[in-house]
């Protein structure tokens, strides 16, 4: 029998701290949901929605935290350059939440639906969700996260206070967000929403990855021929079901991994874009404001933790690249194969964001002027100061505030939507 050490799964029977804060979500999910069928009150509404998000987002980080780990393994094996492997790889195994939450998100709204103007609205509203999910990642992405990790590394990384948005990946990857989030626009602009612009969009992704496949044959070019990297990879492990077990990746367990964390993840995303559409019928609201603000936060903690763990390290490229890679992914992936199966499931008629009285539906007005404004005053201190420190960080957070301020206003019907 083989030993302990040569096994492809090893037991540490140790929980990270992660599972503490789960169980305790769980425990409080369930408090509150028993409570909410003997009082009827929002504040305990509201405490049922944030545990149980709280408890979904930790379900979804520690399903794509192997996932990550597996892509990685592949990555190093392909002679990935660290910045590319930040804008695909890592950007997949984080942005997987935001694909399947906008699928269930269509695929929810049209069950059951018979007649064609239910199945017009049904679509309408459950697309709306999915734009107002992957956009409101995008601007989560593209405003907080290099916050969080510039505020973190100027306490954490004395040395260099501060996020580096190196020359590279600002005019690369840069260069794509700005590219997709001026398509975002345009797209927010149009009346009908039809399946070849999906088509299109997967389209701009493939020129994507071949840009990035351009740089990955320079980098390899540039490698020398001895295989220390690639034999450091032998003993790399992904860590599964909070830090429990530590499974050795090869050919076989990476697939086996991802397979499995994809699965998981696409169960809590399930799970989350229930809670959205219960949260809204719950609190009186347009699912739009609790999707645009609620899940997509929660759908970004795995770009979140993943670009602060990469900070930390000092990988600034790849961190950075993740969050630029990361928006690139939501904009053609995650909204377009949503776009092409709720087509699909409508006899491929085209999606209109509008509502019953024919109105554009609420919140589409106001996410067209704040992610205009956002991206350009984040993607302008980018590109002029090639870094983000403590104050800028602290500039985007109030940025972001002032989106969540809105989307809070807007569902109360306080300010024009």
């Amino acid at each position: 029998m083989a030993s302990t050490e040569d096994n492809s799964i090893k037991s540490n029977r140790k929980l990270n701290p992660g599972f503490r804060i789960f169980a305790g979500a769980i425990a409080m999910t369930l408090i509150f949901f028993i409570a909410s069928h003997q009082y009827s009150n929002w504040l305990v509404e509201l405490g049922f929605i944030l545990s149980a998000c709280v408890a979904i987002s930790i379900l979804i980080a520690e399903a794509c935290d192997p996932f990550a780990d597996a892509a990685q393994w592949v990555g190093v094996r392909l002679r990935l350059p660290p910045s590319v492997r930040g804008a695909t790889l890592d950007a997949v195994a984080s942005s997987m939440p935001e694909l399947f939450t906008g699928l269930f998100f269509v695929t929810i709204a049209l069950f059951g639906t018979q007649d064609d103007q239910s199945q017009m609205l049904a679509s309408a509203e459950g697309y709306g969700s999915t734009v107002a999910t992957c956009a409101g990642s995008s601007i989560y992405n593209l405003i907080l996260i290099p916050a969080l990790c510039a505020i973190v590394v100027s306490f954490s990384r004395r040395e260099r206070p501060q996020i580096t948005v190196s020359r590279e990946v600002i005019h690369r990857d840069g260069m794509w967000v700005i590219f997709t989030q001026a398509g975002l626009l345009v797209f927010l602009f149009q009346e009908k929403l039809e399946w070849w612009m999906g088509v299109a969009a997967l389209l701009t992704y493939t020129v994507y990855v071949l840009h990035l496949y351009l740089a990955t044959r320079q980098f390899r070019n540039q490698l020398s021929e001895d295989k220390t990297e690639l034999e450091s990879t032998d003993c790399k492990t992904a860590s599964a079901c909070f830090g429990y077990f530590d499974i050795r990746l090869n050919g076989f367990t990476s697939t086996l991994v991802i397979i499995s964390a994809t699965a998981v993840a696409a169960l809590a995303c399930y799970l989350l874009v229930d809670l959205t559409n219960q949260s809204a019928h719950k609190l009186g609201v347009s699912p739009f404001f609790v999707a645009v603000i609620l899940t997509a936060a929660v759908s970004s903690i795995p770009d979140t933790f993943m670009s602060l763990g990469s900070a930390r390290r000092g990988d600034d490229a790849g961190a950075m690249s993740n969050v630029f890679g990361s928006n690139v992914f939501d904009v053609c992936i995650g909204m377009s194969i949503p776009l092409i199966v709720s087509c699909y499931l409508h006899q491929w008629e085209p999606i209109e964001l509008v509502m019953s009285n024919g109105e554009t539906m609420d919140g589409v007005v106001g996410l067209r002027i704040f992610l205009f404004i956002l991206t350009g005053v984040a993607m302008a201190c980018m590109w002029q100061l090639k870094q983000i420190n403590r104050r800028t960080g602290i500039l985007f957070c109030a940025l972001y505030a002032s989106f969540v301020i809105y989307a809070i206003l807007g569902a109360l019907e306080l300010i024009p939507a």
